[in-house]
This record gives structure tokens, sequence and C-alpha cells, in this order.
């Protein structure tokens, strides 16, 4: 017999689970909740026949309830085209995404093009109860917003870190030990003149990886290490690393914190020592040309960027994706109400040697210069 349009239509309630099973409403929310209080057994049956009902969850009900929005904020201060350009962050969103979506909860997205956009964005959502927690990324110098989201009682995480005010727990990479690999294996090649091309110097993990670089300079004994900071510009790294090359003392090789910069600076160094009047730096004895009078080049990003220039750039490969879904399960034990401080490093990044640090084939070059 079929169902008449309003039985058809009627929404399935834990009312209708708990007479199902012929147990009470209570412990089917404690089950589809998974709050302690039933059985593991009593959970999985009742999971089984809410799904076999067509049970779902009410969000705006459950908000109500419990008074949680099931929504985590993300508001990274940089522009949308900025955003677009980088794998990385792209990737740690989608692995955000993955884990907040397993246990119901969506991501407000919501770009600030500054800090202070940023800030008062925190401000607003805590004045409506709009978000049950947010994901930090990119730590400044005396950075405002672990104190603010403290005292506008926020649960939040970051990306990266650690918060020299243990006010926001974090996860961090190892930069100091990817800069090691990243010089061991240039040096091994034979480039002793290294220059790196950094972001932002307002950025933590900018300043952190910059004065490893500079640590580790001494460490190796190079013929010549400088810094560079180019707000991530693209078209500024470009022109840098060219400048660079056609000075006196041009450096054999280039490490650059993103791949975007890498690439750019790649293209830029070709259109150059194919030129007429071509550098110094970028001459050899032998009258080689394009790609075997290139210095080496390092991205401390990896994305189908680097392989797909020629030649192929070795790059420093992470998991961004894995990495948003451990940052957002650190979150969820936050908003479960655990204990958690303290900065835990994770995910040991790998130097992926390609072309740009080699002959074309594989195999290392070392410099004849």
């Amino acid at each position: 017999m079929h169902q008449s349009g309003a039985n058809a239509s009627k929404r399935v309630s834990l009312k209708d689970v708990a007479d199902e099973l012929g147990i009470s409403q209570t412990a089917v929310s404690f089950a589809v909740n998974d709050k302690p209080g039933v059985s593991e057994k009593t959970k999985r049956k009742v999971k089984a026949a809410a799904e076999r009902l067509g049970w779902s969850p009410v969000y705006a009900a459950q908000a109500l309830s419990s008074s949680r929005t099931m929504t985590v904020g993300f508001v990274p201060s940089r522009s949308g085209g900025n955003l677009q350009t980088e794998s990385f962050m792209l990737h740690f969103m989608a692995g955000l995404h993955d884990s907040l979506s397993r246990k119901g909860y969506g991501i407000l997205y919501r770009p600030a093009q500054s800090l202070q956009e940023e800030l008062s964005i925190y401000r607003d959502w805590s004045k409506r109860k709009r978000v049950d927690g947010v994901v930090l990324v990119d730590l400044r110098s005396q950075d405002p917003r672990p104190e603010l989201l403290n005292e506008l009682d926020i649960p939040a995480v970051l990306a990266g870190g650690p918060d020299p005010g243990d006010l926001v727990p974090s996860l961090s990479i190892d930069d100091s030990g990817t800069m090691d690999k990243i010089l061991c294996h240039l040096v091994d090649v034979g480039r002793t003149r290294i220059a790196y091309f950094s972001g932002d110097r307002d950025l933590d993990y900018s300043k952190m990886r910059a004065a490893a670089f500079n640590e580790l300079s001494t460490k190796y004994a190079l013929e010549f290490s400088a810094v560079s900071y180019t707000n991530f510009d693209s078209e500024a790294a470009a022109a840098q690393t060219c400048s660079m090359m056609s000075g006196k003392f041009a450096p054999n090789a280039f490490i650059y914190e993103n791949e975007t910069m890498a690439a750019a600076s790649l293209r830029a160094l070709e259109r150059l020592s194919l030129c007429d009047d071509v550098p110094a730096g970028l001459q050899n004895d032998d009258g080689r040309t394009f790609p075997d009078n290139l210095p080496a080049i390092v991205s401390f990003e990896d994305s189908f960027i680097c392989t797909a220039t020629y030649p192929s750039i070795t790059a420093v490969h992470r998991d961004p994706g894995e990495y948003g879904k451990r940052v957002a399960k650190l979150l969820m034990k936050r908003l479960a109400g655990e204990s958690v401080s303290g900065n835990r490093r994770i995910l040991q990044p790998k130097l992926v040697v390609r072309e740009s640090t080699t002959n074309g084939k594989g195999e290392v070059a070392a410099d004849k210069s």
C-alpha cells in the first residue's frame, strides 16, 4: 500500500527510531550524538535503524538544544586572488573539510583583506554566536588573535606556531629540519652560493625559515648566502633573481618559499639565458645553453606546478590535506571539552629531487663554476 502524500512527506524523528527499537528516545539521542551512557552495541543498532528509516539531524534544532552551530570559521588574511595560486592552502582547506564533515561540521570561509578585518570578523561572530570554533593560520609577530579569541571564549587551534603565549594549541611542521635537507642537497651537488627568497617578514614561519637558512649557511660554510623578502610577489622574485644573476658574484642556487615564485623565476631565467647579452652568471665555458646553464632551483612548496615546468623543480613535499585533517581533529578535541595545549610537531617533509638540481636525467650534477 502506498503512503499518503502527508505521511510520505512526514519527517522521521528520533521518537520514530526509538519506537522502532523499543528503547527510550533519550537513549537514541545519546547514540546518534556519540555521547556516553549507551553501549557501543546500542549505538550501532540505533545508527543502523536511523539510516534504514531515513532519519537525518535537523541542525537548526540541534543548535538550539545544544547551543552549537556545527560550524567552524576560517578567515585567512589575504586576497582571494593570492589564495587561488596557493596549492598548499587549497589542499589544506580540503583536508579541513573532509575531517570536519565527518563530524557533521561545515566550514564558514571568509577571507579578510587585513589583520584588522580578520579581528572584526571574530568579534562579529562572537556577538552573533556564529561559529563553534576557528582555525588560525599565518601566525605573526606580536599576533593579537590568540588573546582576542581567548577573551571572546572562542575555541581555536593554530596551523603553524607555536603560539608564544600558549593560548592556542598548535600543530607545526619542522621547517628548520626541512631547510637543513635542502642545503645539504645543494651542497652535495656543488652549490655553495645560495640565495633564499622568503615571503612576508611579519609571518612567523617565514622568519623561522629565514633564521634557519642563515644559521645553516654558517654550518655548511657557504661561499655566499642572502635572504630576500618578496611578500610572495612572483614578479618581484623573478626580477630580483635576474638582477642577482647579472651581478659579479651570482648565486649558483636559489631557494623559493613557494612554487609560484620558483616557476616565475625559472621562466625569467630561461628568457635571460637565451638573450643576446647573457649575464656572466648564466654563461658556460663549453657553450652549453638552457637548461644546462641555469642555477639550481628549489621550492619550499610542492605542487603540480613543479612537475609541469621544464626543467621540473626540486621541491619540499608534504601532505597539506593530511595536515588539514589533523588540525581539524585537534579542534574537534577542543570542542569536545578535552584538555589540549601546547605545540605538536608533525609531518616531517621530504625533499623530492627533480631536474632543476640535476642534469635532467635524474643524476646529480655538480656545479663547475
